[in-house]
């Protein structure tokens, strides 16, 4: 195997995989008017309700230079809160509004679409899954 042919490479074939999944959602995403960088950021929110910066950050492995214009344009849309703590100004929260928790259930359908336009045997996910969670593991460690 030649280790420098482009098909060869596993960096590639990560980075392919991804551009294709993103153009899959984007007309997912667009009916709720959001891109998909936003659409992880609300996916945290939903989860937790609300968090800090750094939290969200560590969460999507995003430094605070990329997630402050997001989270900016997630507040002009009226879909969550950014506000300093009051116990150290240092810190900006982020809670969801309440058309940020509305949008959840129209966006409740975006993952079993996703996979019918990926087409792929829902059996192969957990071990997918679980492959690509240990590769991440092992690269932050």
């Amino acid at each position: 195997m030649e280790k420098l042919l482009i098909r060869n490479q596993l960096c590639f074939k990560f980075y392919a995989f991804s551009r294709h999944i993103t153009t899959l959602y984007k007309p997912l995403l667009a009916e709720l008017g959001l891109t998909y960088p936003q659409y992880l950021v609300m996916l945290v929110l939903w989860e937790k309700e609300q968090t800090t910066v750094k939290v969200l950050g560590e969460q999507l492995m995003l430094d605070s230079g990329t997630l402050t214009p997001l989270l900016k344009r997630l507040a002009q849309k009226g879909l969550l809160n950014r506000s300093r703590s009051t116990t150290d100004e240092r810190v900006v929260e982020i809670s969801l509004t309440t058309e940020g928790r509305k949008i959840k259930q129209k966006a409740s359908c975006i993952p079993d679409q996703l996979m019918q336009a990926v087409n792929t045997e829902s059996s192969d996910l957990p071990q997918l899954h679980a492959i690509l969670s240990k590769m991440i593991d092992q690269i932050q460690e």
